[in-house]
């Protein structure tokens, strides 16, 4: 009886957690190996607040629905269809995001979740501790 009471709590919390990825998330943050362990230096921390964005405004975005389906791509202010859409389908296995092509099955991208809320989902690339992305949700 235990162990189905248990069974039935993990599922329940895979389902919650599967859920709460569903919705529109746009890139906020994103850090390369070689920009995690590199220390910035004092001048590096005084401009970067002075560079100021081009007059287009893009923004990645991926998005997670229901069915296990997703798609990801780059979108510029004032436009409904994105450049570079790549469909996907995926799957929460615990705090692991696995990307999968949506024709053959085969994984195409290993993801280990950091933080997930309802506003912030935080993840890192399962090979690569270093490589870190950081997404807010917008819808």
């Amino acid at each position: 009886m235990k162990y189905w009471i248990m069974t039935g709590m993990v599922l329940v919390g895979w389902t919650l957690q599967a859920q709460t990825m569903v919705g529109t998330w746009q890139l906020t943050d994103e850090k390369t190996c070689f920009q995690t362990n590199m220390e910035e230096s004092k001048t590096e921390k005084e401009l970067v607040p002075d560079m100021g964005s081009s007059g287009n405004a893009v923004a990645r975005i991926i998005k997670f629905d229901k069915k296990g389906r997703g798609q990801e791509g780059v979108f510029s202010k004032g436009r409904k269809k994105g450049t570079g859409l790549n469909a996907f389908n995926y799957k929460v296995n615990g705090q692991e995001l696995l990307l999968l092509d949506p024709k053959s099955g085969l994984m195409t991208g290993q993801w280990k979740i950091d933080a997930l809320s309802q506003s912030t989902l935080t993840i890192h690339n399962a090979k690569k501790d270093c490589e870190i992305k950081t997404f807010t949700r917008i819808k």
